[in-house]
């Protein structure tokens, strides 16, 4: 059973253990506290000798001891001499009062005890304590080899499957775990055996761990969470037996589920990590491997895992018979974002103008947990501004902000800065609109958002889920965009580091499409380089696997794609040199511009807003102090992913 459920009140447990304590511990006192009562001990001879100076007042004569007082009140005991007959007499004389007292009943068994209770107390503290230690279920010091796996109990918070929305095809994967558990005879009399484990594979923040929580709820049965660093600990051979210990209590428990987060952390390849082959790392996934499908069969026990990292794991934890099912947990489409947001805006106030099929349009490539976000900063707007409902300027204003960042405007550049800004922006803005394969604009702005300087952001009318080489080269067009247009109105002097991020993004692009996707005419459809340890093959470090002579035509060859962006650029805003200047001026007007509004001004000349625009006359504070040395400026490009 579970040690976080023990029988029993704990409370009155250690009440009863403290309050034993106590009462030894008094008993003691007492006992030497009776023992002091009785005055300090002299020798008989002296006590005669005192009776003789007429020194003594009164006597307790018993079988063992004598007991009495001085005549000046003080108390003493002594030992009498066995066969003594003559200290009646000798007290008589003296005119001191002496009575007979009966000799202690257990005096001997009260002197044992006083002996060894002081031992028996040591002894039963220390007994306690131990007894305490390996209960911790793993988090005490006798407690190395217990598993800390919990129990869950949905006692509040519950979540089903209607709380996991826009990831069908893995929610019907594991409703299908679900009913099995409940009723296996429909599936077994078809001869299908339940699946002994599922590994939930997909990107961070996409719905892994809420899946596992929903199974919880859904499924009745017993199930048991930790995570895969539990397992590892400093000592060899400990998470090898927590390993041992989860399995017997899923046993006492089946049939039931064990949901292990981020399995990679000891699931990964065994031979390549830093120690031999023997190391606690091999030996807690040894077990692992030996409990999920070894000589003996764990019936009814069903393991599922979460990950985003697969490339990691190694091939005998992936095999049927140990995960049966790898379930892909993606990152939602258009469909599923709108599905998310009507699941988060539930707890939100809305008001009549919020459409959730907007939201998820805008938010490409968001994952649930973004989307949750999304949904919790727009209501913090909505109450910093003192609303009663959250409207879709909030949801806007959230998007930007989880987007771009937060707009600085307490970070103020001078009047030069500010219209290098507004031509580097409107550069990006004028050749995107000129690339047919370009995505539409969304948004320009000169506001500062996070570590951006400005922004145009592009928006995809669809999800993409492969890019295509004409596209590719209008990116990279559109990248270059902004440091050509420094560079015709500013002239060459005048550039500035503000295309930093623009030039990185390009020469990352270009160098995918040399030596990973074949785009290449000189080198042809050959892969020169491989990325090694990333979230689902994307990101992480890069291994080039070609000669010397090859890297050379390769960078020849990403240095062509640059190079023609960049002709391609300049070629745009030579011929539109005239829209530049008119979309720049109205930047400089109105700061942040929409996609339409951008349109509007380049057909008509104007933009038609109702409220007055904000211009460079609104008060910003003036600080060149925000301004880094460097003069470093990044800017947003595109919201598209940079690979494919």
């Amino acid at each position: 059973m579970n040690d976080d459920q023990p029988s029993g009140n704990p409370w009155i447990k250690s009440l009863l253990v403290w309050g034993g304590i106590f009462l030894a511990l008094l008993m003691v006192v007492s006992m030497f506290g009776a023992r002091s009562e009785t005055g300090p001990a002299i020798p008989y001879s002296d006590f005669r000798a005192r009776v003789a100076s007429d020194s003594v007042a009164s006597v307790e004569i018993s079988q063992d001891r004598i007991t009495g007082k001085f005549t000046n009140g003080d108390s003493f005991s002594t030992v009498p001499v066995p066969g003594d007959t003559t200290l009646p007499q000798l007290l008589q004389d003296h005119d001191v009062k002496y009575s007979g007292k009966e000799a202690e009943q257990g005096s001997l068994l009260v002197y044992i005890l006083a002996q060894t209770l002081p031992f028996l107390l040591i002894v039963g503290i220390a007994f306690f304590a131990l007894r305490q230690v390996q209960k911790g279920g793993g988090s005490g010091a006798m407690g190395f080899g217990k598993s800390k796996a919990k129990m869950l109990t949905e006692r509040s918070g519950r979540v089903t499957f209607d709380d996991v929305a826009g990831i069908d095809e893995a929610r019907e994967e594991l409703e299908e775990i679900v009913e099995f558990l409940r009723d296996p005879s429909r599936f077994s009399k078809l001869g299908g055996q339940i699946p002994k484990g599922a590994l939930l594979v997909g990107s961070p923040g996409t719905g892994k761990t809420l899946l596992a929580r929903a199974i919880a709820g859904e499924a009745g049965v017993p199930f048991f969470t930790i995570s895969g660093s539990d397992f590892v600990e400093m000592f060899v051979g400990v998470g090898a037996s927590r390993v041992r210990d989860m399995f017997e209590q899923a046993k006492k428990n089946a049939p039931c589920i064990v949901f292990i987060d981020e399995i990679d952390a000891v699931g990964r390849h065994r031979g390549h990590g830093l120690g031999n082959s023997n190391d606690e790392r091999e030996q807690t996934l040894n077990q692992l491997l030996v409990e999920m499908d070894g000589f003996e069969a764990n019936e009814g026990i069903i393991i599922i895992a979460a990950t985003n990292r697969p490339d990691v794991l190694d091939p005998a934890l992936l095999r049927p018979g140990r995960f049966d099912r790898q379930v892909v947990v993606p990152v939602p489409d258009i469909e599923g974002r709108e599905k998310i947001l009507e699941v988060h805006m539930k707890k939100v106030p809305l008001a009549p103008d919020v459409n959730a099929r907007v939201i998820a349009r805008g938010t490409p490539g968001f994952s649930g947990a973004d989307l949750a976000n999304l949904c919790n900063e727009a209501a913090l707007l909505a109450a910093r501004r003192n609303k009663r409902l959250v409207a879709m300027a909030e949801f806007e204003d959230a998007k930007d902000k989880v987007m771009m960042g937060a707009e600085r405007r307490s970070m103020v550049m001078t009047e030069e800065e500010k219209k290098m800004t507004a031509f580097h922006e409107a550069g990006h803005a004028i050749v995107s609109l000129n690339e047919e394969a370009s995505d539409p604009i969304h948004k320009a702005t000169i506001i500062p958002r996070g570590r951006a300087l400005g922004m145009v952001m592009r928006l995809p009318e669809r999800d993409s889920y492969s890019y295509h080489r004409d596209k590719m080269l209008a990116n990279l067009s559109v990248s270059m965009g902004g440091r050509v247009a420094e560079e015709l109105i500013f002239g060459h002097d005048k550039v500035s580091s503000g295309a930093s991020s623009d030039i990185q993004y390009a020469t990352s692009l270009a160098r995918n499409m040399v030596t990973k996707w074949g785009m290449s005419d000189k080198l042809g459809p050959l892969q020169y380089e491989e990325s090694q340890e990333g979230y689902l093959g994307m990101g992480g470090s890069h291994r080039t696997m070609a000669s010397d002579e090859t890297n050379k035509v390769i960078d020849a060859e990403i240095r062509l794609l640059v190079d023609n962006a960049h002709a391609r650029a300049t070629q745009i805003l030579n011929e539109q040199n005239e829209a530049l200047h008119t979309l720049a001026n109205a930047m400089l007007e109105y700061e942040t511009l929409s996609g339409d509004e951008i349109k509007q001004l380049l057909e008509t000349g104007h933009i038609d807003r109702p409220n007055e625009p904000r211009g460079p006359s609104a008060p910003r504070p003036v600080s060149g102090s925000s301004i880094p040395k460097t003069g470093k400026r990044l800017s947003g490009g595109s919201a598209t992913p940079q690979g494919a």
